[in-house]
């Protein structure tokens, strides 16, 4: 069995489009994705799988994938945008992104796709921001472009927009939380189309997807996860800036913070994750100084493509090969609202290793347990 590193020949358009399809299909998550690929080896077989491991997972109705035409649609859409796809498979798909457990197998791009692979550092913070918030932070995203570095944000208002307009002359992604086409807020259409013509906007839900709050923590692992460090400019303590903070530690990425007044519930944030251990910054120098040594080839060196498998079925875990008939009912009542990692449950519940993890994948795509980061499962709420 051989394995195609990540930086192969791309996928020709039917391969992308089947990788789009598996990627669409309700109750394919990416940690399932990947799944389904290591064990079919390819998204198109495992699309034909679908149905039956669906009904197995004890779904009352058999899953299906959106129609080919559908896809196909999406992605002529995509294209008379001046838009692209670029799959987990592709050269151009984000090194650092891919080193995530939970990538997403396929992203959505507009603009200069070469930005997604040099040195980026994400900066988030309140939508509500201070004058003297937004200041900082176009400050920051000013001289940290002027040495190389991309500026990552979500185009949301307050700090994510002063982040995009101070690195708009060296370079910025905005990632979104709907479907590339969805400018959101409103407000920002004109910087949307300044950051479309000179930097990159990355989204991972369909064209036409308004954002809706689920997706909003979904965008976030992508602003970490294309990020060396994230820089945090004012948050309340319940923001989704410091849900991207952890997001980032969890990732192995760094985590800076602009300090502020005790006084304002926006400094919370950022005074409570430099007790916990981030970079306290006062200016650009203070973030140069912790990654300077991160940047250029030692960017490649920190992370390994994701290696996709061709060939026959993975002989760990067969698509022929059944579980017992209680191998289910033994791990759902293992599980709960509370994740455990899949090693604690095959520990538990006293199956072999591909029992396991064919029920779980059937489960999974039946819809009643989740995996998450961390090789983590829980039930579905």
């Amino acid at each position: 069995m051989t394995q195609a590193p990540l930086h192969s020949d791309p996928l020709d358009i039917k391969e992308k489009l089947a990788w789009l399809r598996l990627a669409r299909t309700q109750n394919v998550g990416p940690i399932t994705f990947y799944r389904l690929v290591e064990l079919y080896c390819s998204p198109a077989k495992a699309l034909e799988a679908l149905p039956e491991l669906s009904r197995r997972g004890g779904s009352k109705k058999p899953l299906k994938a959106p129609s080919e035409s559908a896809i196909e649609k999406e992605y002529e859409a995509l294209q008379k945008l001046g838009g692209d796809i670029v799959t987990a498979a592709c050269p151009s798909y984000p090194l650092a992104l891919g080193a995530i457990d939970d990538a997403p197998p396929v992203i959505s791009v507009l603009g200069n796709l070469a930005m997604m692979n040099q040195p980026c550092i994400g900066m988030v913070g309140a939508r509500n921001a201070s004058i003297n918030g937004r200041k900082m932070a176009e400050t920051l995203a000013r001289d940290l472009g002027a040495q190389g570095h991309v500026i990552v944000s979500g185009l949301a208002r307050g700090i994510d927009t002063a982040a995009h307009k101070g690195a708009l002359d060296t370079g910025t992604i905005a990632v979104v939380a709907g479907g590339l086409d969805i400018i959101y807020p409103e407000e920002n259409a004109g910087l949307y189309e300044q950051i479309k013509q000179d930097g990159l906007i990355i989204a991972e839900s369909p064209l036409g997807q308004q954002p809706f709050a689920a997706s909003f923590p979904r965008r976030n692992r992508i602003v970490s996860g294309l990020s060396k460090g994230v820089v945090v400019v004012e948050a309340t303590m319940r923001s989704g800036s410091l849900i991207t903070a952890r997001m980032a530690g969890e990732q192995g990425r760094d985590v800076y913070a602009v300090p502020g007044s005790p006084l304002d519930p926006r400094a919370q944030g950022p005074n409570h994750l430099i007790r916990e251990g981030a970079t306290l910054v006062r200016n650009a120098e203070d973030i140069l100084e912790a990654i300077r040594d991160f940047s250029g080839k030692a960017l490649e060196d920190s992370y390994e493509p994701r290696a996709f498998i061709h060939g026959p079925v993975s002989n760990d875990i067969r698509a022929d090969e059944s579980p017992p008939e209680d191998a289910q009912e033994t791990i759902l009542s293992q599980l709960s609202y509370n994740a455990i990692t899949v090693d604690e449950l095959i520990r538990a519940c006293h199956l072999s290793i591909s029992a396991v993890q064919t029920s779980v994948l059937e489960l999974e795509l039946a819809g009643r347990v989740k995996r998450l980061p961390g090789n983590r499962i829980s039930l579905v709420q």
